[in-house]
Order: structure tokens, then sequence, then C-alpha cells
């Protein structure tokens, strides 16, 4: 009856698993490769028993003993899948093959390898969008030799353009294989001026991962082909639940997501500090395990 159907839905909404907490390692970037097992011994001292790796492809080794000694693992990763040079806002970094990014994730054991960030000349045209969705279709189906998946990781400048009222994120998605997982930047999107949590929703099942980043969004979208050049010390960047991003409500929007994953591109003091800060906002708001 309908009452028992109500029973049912409400129970399964709270069966969901919640996300397991982790921190991408690009935050703590200089503390990690300055220290490898330090930082990751704080991380764990905090309560992660997650991160997400960067920049592993040259040292997989050398991670791999890094966390085991930590008794950390990294179920995702980041590593560029789709360019033959990686640009941050802070330098480019060369891009080996996939078949090596693959290998090198393997070692490491990896389960989702996700490709960080597309530049935006790439995104601002129908043909650039198809081209982008391609290479990762192809990427899927490489990576599933080494039973591994990819993924991709959103900034702002996937929402700069339009196509017959979809933006190049809608298309790009419409384009990818299903295989294909989606880790959506909550604070990226909504400098790209999305509605975060409507785009949870209609992200639904393929998102698999979000990353926790909050902070004061800036005026303009700081990827448009007209804006200043950008580094990521201009950001304002706050604890999570305490900027412009409704993180307890794109959490709650989420269906599948399995990874929280806190993250700060400018990190506004001590970093294992924010990053401790995050990671209780999680746990203690019953947002991630």
């Amino acid at each position: 009856d309908a009452a028992h159907l109500l029973t049912t839905m409400y129970e399964s909404r709270f069966d969901v698993a919640l996300p397991l907490a982790s921190v991408q390692l690009y935050t703590l970037a200089a503390e990690f490769s300055a220290d490898m097992n330090g930082s990751l011994d704080k991380l764990a001292k905090i309560g992660l028993k997650n991160v997400e790796a960067f920049d592993f492809v040259r040292r997989p080794k050398e991670i791999r003993a890094a966390l085991d000694a930590s008794g950390l693992s990294s179920p995702t990763g980041h590593a560029p899948l789709l360019s033959d040079e990686l640009w941050t806002p802070d330098g480019s970094i060369p891009t080996p093959s996939n078949e090596v990014v693959f290998e090198a994730a393997a070692e490491i054991g990896m389960t989702t390898v996700i490709d960080p960030m597309v530049p935006t000349e790439r995104w601002l045209t129908e043909d650039g969008v198809k081209d982008i969705a391609e290479r990762l279709n192809a990427a899927s189906q490489k990576a599933a030799e080494f039973g591994l998946k990819v993924g991709y990781h959103n900034h702002a400048q996937e929402f700069l353009a339009d196509f017959d009222g979809q933006t190049a994120y809608q298309r790009f998605l419409s384009l990818a294989d299903p295989s294909v997982e989606i880790e959506l930047d909550l604070f990226w999107a909504l400098v790209g001026g999305q509605d975060v949590v409507g785009l949870v929703k209609e992200l639904g099942d393929r998102l698999v991962a979000i990353h926790v980043k909050d902070g004061v969004a800036p005026a303009s979208n700081p990827f448009a082909p007209d804006a200043p050049e950008f580094s990521s010390s201009s950001l304002d960047q706050r604890h999570a639940g305490t900027g412009d991003v409704p993180t307890i409500e794109a959490l709650n929007a989420a269906t599948n997501v399995k990874y929280a994953v806190i993250e700060y591109d400018n990190a506004p003091g001590d970093v294992f500090e924010d990053i401790e800060n995050s990671y209780r906002f999680l746990i203690d708001g019953g947002l991630a395990a």
C-alpha cells in the first residue's frame, strides 16, 4: 500500500552508504613532495583512510610504499589522459601515454584515474567537446585492460560555451560513454555559474566523486578567454561549510557518490589544519565516513 511504499523509500534513502572521506594530494603538493611519509602520517592521524594521488605517474613505487607505511589507500587519482601537456594554474606538466598512466595507477592500487583539466579553448567549440569525449571513451576502453576506470574532473571553463541550450559540459556528458565516471568539483561548478545542487541531481548515478571545496566565488569566470592571467593564489578559499558552496545540500542530493574528496587550491592557513577542519565537517555532519 502507499504507506508501505513510503516507508520503503525512506529506508532505502538512508541505506545508501556514505561516501568515504578523502583528500586530493594537490592540496599539499609541496609538503607531500618534501616529506611523503610524514605528510601521509599526518593525514592518517587526522583520521583519513583515503587520498587522491596527484602527479603520481613518475613515482608510483615511492607513493605505493608511503601509502602502505601509513595505512592509506588511493582509490582515485588525477592524471592527464586527454592532453599532451597538463596546464595547471601553477605551471605545466608533460604527460605520458595512457598506458604508462594506467600501469602506474594499477601499481598504486587505484580503481579510477581522473583527468583533472582540459584547457578552455577545447571547450569552446562543438568539435572540441566531441574530441574530448571521444578521447575519454577510448581511454576508458584501454583502462579496462588494466582493471581500471577513467573519469573527468571539472573546473569552470566547461560552462562557458552553450550549444543549442546545452552547456559544453552537458554536451560532453551526452557524448561520454556511461563507463566514464564523473567527479564534480563543487566550487568550480559554482564559479562556472551553475546551480550546484541541480547539477548533482542531473548527474545522478554517474556522479561517483565530489570535490569538497569551499570559498568565495570570484566575480567572473577566471577561465574565460578574456580573463586576466589566473593563479590559484588569488582564490579566497575557506573551510568546507563556511563559503558560498552549498556542500551539505549537494552531498545530500547525490545518489551514488563513493568519495568525498577534500581539496584546497589555495589553503587559507596551515594546510593540515585546514584539511582536518573540512574532514571534521564531513564526519561530524554525517556527510562522509
